[in-house]
């Protein structure tokens, strides 16, 4: 049986506050250096871009639709993803960007028939909102999920969607690229 101390009591941890202290911060200094090296130098905090050729390349290869890439837009403007898709519905282009601003926008151009993919990208309880000239092309406005707003551009062979929660003004602007 081990001694009993004087007291009678089981005796006390040895550590201090200060103690308890000195240990946490030994081990929130590296994290704290880890974290500002992946921010300062890995760039952390940067959205991933991608080169969106490949996609757009096996769209027109497809030769599903006419295929379009954005052209004039500014150089605050970041691919985030792009991805070509065929289904036994028809063949879609997504192109997903970051803007200016570090809003998400979509880039939808697809052959899937207009009453399917509308409520597919949009939703089905996406309402037409007007309609928007753009460089000669009639656009429609939509409502779109959450706070998103989408144009909309019909053509006969198909059918170009830009989405997203950005600005009027982002949305019109990448609308005006596909040309």
């Amino acid at each position: 049986m081990p001694p009993v101390p004087a007291s009678g009591r089981a005796a006390r941890s040895e550590r201090s506050p200060k103690d308890m202290a000195i240990s946490l911060l030994v081990l929130l200094v590296p994290i704290a250096l880890l974290l500002a090296f992946y921010r300062g130098f890995l760039g952390g905090e940067a959205p991933t871009v991608v080169d969106p050729a490949p996609a757009v390349e096996q769209a027109r290869s497809a030769n599903a639709f006419p295929v379009v890439e954005p052209a004039g837009l500014g150089s605050g403007w970041r691919t985030t993803t792009a991805r070509f898709q065929q289904t036994d519905q028809g063949a879609s282009l997504r192109l997903g960007y970051l803007t200016p601003e570090g809003r998400g926008v979509q880039l939808v151009q697809s052959n899937v028939p207009v009453e399917r993919l509308l409520p597919q990208e949009l939703t089905d309880r996406s309402q037409p909102q007007g309609a928007l000239d753009l460089d000669g092309r009639s656009w429609q406005r939509y409502t779109a999920r959450g706070n998103e707003r989408a144009l909309v551009l019909l053509e006969p062979a198909r059918t170009v969607i830009v989405v997203g929660d950005a600005t009027e003004n982002e949305l019109r602007e990448l609308a005006d690229a596909v040309r």
